[in-house]
């Protein structure tokens, strides 16, 4: 990577709470000690859906406050269309970047030129999943497996051939359309396992009331049903 290499980072967040606040600062502050500015540039998208703090900023970002209702694929959307570079990396705000972690990512693409989309590896769930640090990347498309939905890393370019993100998703079976979206298209995933980017893991979602965490996760899979059963049977790996 000889010339600066810009990534447009969005990432959603709910500060409900000053813990909740704290986990998206938290965020960013290792999102940006991650990576030597003179070789990749982050450009920030942090989309808060908690207005009382309007108009904070969070440091290093642009902070937005839609108005619209919150989905999770309408609200990377609205940060994906603010944004113009070449890669696209789309996160939950629960997560801690390590030093290097784009830098790999970023050499993996250039290995694979046919590789479309990855995810880092998680050093607190994907050891319990199998896998091992350095070990190599790993191609598939299993959720939580090579698929961390908590942080995608692809090639703007693949939205010309899938389209914006379905934006029926508010916030469960998110990661299971993308997946199902890109092994249809026969674009290549893979996880970076000497990419670490670890997840705290449903911060926010725990922090709901039942009722709308029922609302925000199960009654997801009935959209996710209809629209890739009726294509792929009762079999469908990806489910």
């Amino acid at each position: 990577m000889k010339n600066k290499v810009q990534v447009d980072l969005i990432i959603l967040s709910y500060a409900q709470t000053d813990e909740l606040k704290k986990v998206t600062v938290d965020c960013v502050e290792s999102l940006m000690r991650s990576e030597n500015p003179e070789e990749i540039k982050f450009n920030v998208i942090v989309i808060e859906s908690e207005k009382s703090i309007k108009p904070f900023q969070y440091e290093q970002t642009k902070t937005i406050y839609p108005n619209d209702e919150f989905g999770y694929h309408n609200f990377m959307n609205i940060g994906i269309e603010m944004t113009a570079s070449p890669y696209i990396c789309i996160c939950n705000n629960d997560l801690i970047f390590h030093p290097g972690w784009a830098t790999e990512i970023l050499k993996t693409f250039d290995k694979f030129i046919d590789l479309s989309s990855a995810s880092p590896f998680c050093t607190l769930h994907h050891p319990k999943m199998g896998f091992k640090k350095n070990d190599g990347p790993k191609l598939g498309y299993r959720i939580r497996n090579e698929v961390a939905g908590w942080c995608l890393f692809f090639k703007r370019d693949l939205l010309r051939l899938t389209g914006q993100l379905d934006r029926n998703y508010k916030f469960w079976c998110a990661d299971n359309d993308y997946s199902n979206t890109l092994w249809v298209l026969k674009l290549n995933h893979m996880l970076v396992t000497s990419s670490f980017v670890d997840h705290l893991e449903n911060k926010t979602l725990n922090s709901q009331t039942p009722e709308r965490q029922e609302e925000l996760t199960e009654g997801e899979s009935i959209y996710f049903d209809k629209k890739w059963k009726c294509r792929t049977g009762q079999g469908w790996v990806l489910l």
